[in-house]
């Protein structure tokens, strides 16, 4: 698989080295930004797997870009990049969830392995907030279907097993979930 790549760097020297390396190692550098702002946009439009970013650039410095396109699942994953090996720095990148982090200068041994790991752990948290998300609808799927299962069991004088096989035979009848069933019997 080609793994799309946006670099945002306000040095155009960097950005095409950082370029070169990537295109030789069977990336697709898709875009390239001169700021912050431009980096932004770009993400939402390309939608990347991967931006690499300088943190101290104009407009709207890598950090805060990294920030907007992180909480707007714009890219995959963020790599920084900084002159400064600053633990503060580093701190402030994994708080808003960067996925690596890289002290210039930059070489090709250094940065392929950056960009596989970051690339990698992306999808790994991707893939952690979808099973997050699924676990969530189950858990409020459960609240609902208890809550219809209590409803039955006062109305009818149902033992908890009775309400819950009358609830699935219901569903059965009119193909609907369970808990679809259950909203409607709620009145939600």
């Amino acid at each position: 698989m080609v793994y799309k790549v946006v670099i945002a760097d306000d040095e155009t020297i960097m950005r095409l080295d950082i370029s070169e390396m990537l295109t030789n190692a069977g990336y697709d550098v898709v875009a390239q930004a001169k700021d912050g702002i431009e980096a932004v946009k770009l993400c939402e439009d390309y939608n990347p797997d991967l931006v690499i970013m300088d943190v101290k650039m104009p407009l709207l410095d890598g950090l805060s870009a990294a920030k907007k396109i992180i909480s707007s699942n714009y890219a995959l994953s963020v790599l920084l990049l900084t002159a400064y090996s600053d633990k503060e720095l580093v701190k402030t990148a994994s708080e808003i969830g960067a996925q690596g982090y890289v002290v210039k200068p930059i070489d090709e041994r250094s940065l392929i392995p950056a960009v596989e790991l970051a690339i990698a752990n992306g999808r790994n948290y991707q893939e952690l907030d979808q099973q997050l998300e699924e676990l969530k609808g189950k858990l409020e799927d459960r609240k609902y279907i208890d809550r219809a299962k209590g409803l039955l069991m006062s109305e009818k004088q149902l033992t908890e097993d009775e309400a819950y096989k009358t609830l699935r035979t219901i569903a059965m009848e009119k193909r609907l979930t369970m808990s679809e069933l259950s909203r409607i019997l709620i009145g939600e």
